[in-house]
């Protein structure tokens, strides 16, 4: 059994007189991919943040590794989905990557060697000594990942990471996910409004109702592994859960 790595116990976020998260609870386990899915405006980028330590809760908690989250912890990346603002237009791919391994104390030669396996890992060995302009939106998003797993996070967070870039690019970024989660021993927190890719990438979904969000229901992903864009997606269980995640989504709001 996998040891819980995030407990998010009761979350409650308002803004004013709003309720953006109303009571949300759900566990990560570690080496997991988890999806949080639901309708717009549900409050989906919403719990991230504040799992990431980016927004106080105005209720509830969430633990990462048994530590309260009050900050910012160590030990996580984020990747959002704008990699156009992410990246420092000025330096170079491999000077985006290594910036936030000196900062993390990292010696100019470690930080050069560990950048440079991470740009590899992503497919982006030869693009060191370009300038993110220079590179499509695909490539954009790789440094960003790169610059991610490069930090050696336990937690990785992902906030519609793909969703700025065209479907074959979007395909290949996705079969990205589990190589480098196995070969970094990082568990991911994936937010989409993309169904597939949900269902495709995780071991668990937590599907979100409309705002107040709440959690409708926490499903397994019980698909084999290695997952294939053909092949499982033809799978008869890819098809079940899919349906049943996109019903909850689209599940009309309780009036009450």
């Amino acid at each position: 059994m996998r040891k819980t790595l995030v407990d998010v116990a009761r979350l409650t976020k308002a803004y004013g007189e709003h309720r953006a998260v109303d009571r949300v609870s759900f566990d990560v386990r570690t080496g997991e991919v988890v999806s949080i899915v639901g309708p717009s405006g549900a409050g989906k980028t919403t719990v991230l943040r504040v799992v990431a330590g980016l927004l106080e809760p105005t209720s509830g908690s969430v633990t990462i590794d048994g530590v309260p989250v009050t900050g910012p912890p160590a030990g996580i990346a984020v990747v959002f989905q704008d990699y156009s603002r992410s990246l420092l237009p000025w330096l170079t791919v491999l000077g985006n990557v290594t910036l936030p391994l000196r900062a993390k104390g990292l010696s100019r030669a470690d930080a050069r060697r560990t950048a440079t396996e991470a740009l590899a890992a992503v497919g982006l060995g030869d693009a060191a000594r370009q300038r993110p302009r220079a590179l499509s939106g695909g490539m954009q998003q790789r440094v960003a990942i790169a610059r991610a797993i490069a930090y050696r996070p336990k937690l990785l967070l992902m906030d519609e990471p793909f969703a700025s870039v065209d479907a074959q690019t979007r395909m290949d970024l996705e079969d990205l996910v589990h190589p480098l989660r196995d070969r970094y021993d990082m568990t991911v927190v994936l937010v989409t409004h993309d169904i597939d890719e949900a269902v495709y990438l995780s071991d668990r979904i937590v599907v979100l109702s409309p705002a107040p969000a709440t959690v409708l229901r926490i499903i397994d992903v019980d698909l084999p592994f290695p997952r294939s864009q053909t092949a499982t997606k033809e799978l008869a269980a890819f098809g079940g859960l899919r349906r049943e995640v996109l019903d909850l989504v689209r599940r009309p709001a309780d009036p009450a």
